[in-house]
């Protein structure tokens, strides 16, 4: 089993104003904070992201691009191809504005996913399902490819209709997607009570 991670970093970042990936938490750009927790668990990371893929050089990873933007599924696809070529058996997929994953995210993720027919899991918690923070065998790659092409792109929908499984996490702020700057600011306030 060769598990490789991708961070969803595509998005627009609409309500943010601004590159999510490299809007500053604790000194540092959150994708730095999202690399720290998701590195360790897997054997490569690659960085899901449209655009000029240099801004990301300094972290090492290798950046694909979406083939067709229809949503996180389309970075995923792209994704899971390419970890395929690199010898990847499962991708852990989550996104850019998730700083505070669970260090055992992958192993739990894994378990679950021996209770999915297809070896599909996604996390959860106490607030709900956290659908783009999954666990995708690379075998699925034409099933999602087919997905997006006939113009689908909501990924419970595909989640659901492949029986995916759910991790259960007990702290819901593990998943807290930073999508605004009050979010940011309660990070911010967050990580200054860790410290």
């Amino acid at each position: 089993m060769r598990i490789f991670g991708v961070i969803l970093a595509g998005g627009e970042g609409r309500r943010m104003g601004a590159d999510k990936a490299f809007v500053q938490l604790a000194g540092r750009p959150l994708i730095a904070h999202v690399l720290d927790r998701l590195e360790p668990q897997v054997e490569s990371v690659l960085i899901s992201a449209n655009g000029d893929a240099s801004r990301f050089a300094a972290l090492g990873c290798r950046v694909v691009a979406d083939a067709a933007r229809q949503g996180p599924l389309s970075g995923v696809l792209s994704a899971l191809q390419a970890a395929a070529s690199m010898g990847a058996t499962h991708l852990v997929s989550t996104p850019v504005d998730t700083p505070f994953l669970p260090g055992d995210l992958v192993p739990q993720l894994l378990l679950a996913a021996e209770n999915s027919p297809e070896g599909l899991a996604l996390a959860s918690d106490a607030t709900g399902d956290h659908p783009a923070t999954a666990i995708w065998p690379v075998g699925l790659a034409p099933a999602l490819a087919d997905f997006l092409a006939e113009g689908q792109a909501k990924v419970t929908r595909f989640t659901e209709a492949h029986h995916a499984a759910r991790a259960n996490f007990p702290d819901a702020r593990a998943f807290l997607n930073l999508n605004t700057p009050e979010d940011l600011a309660a990070a911010e306030a967050l990580l200054k009570g860790a410290a």
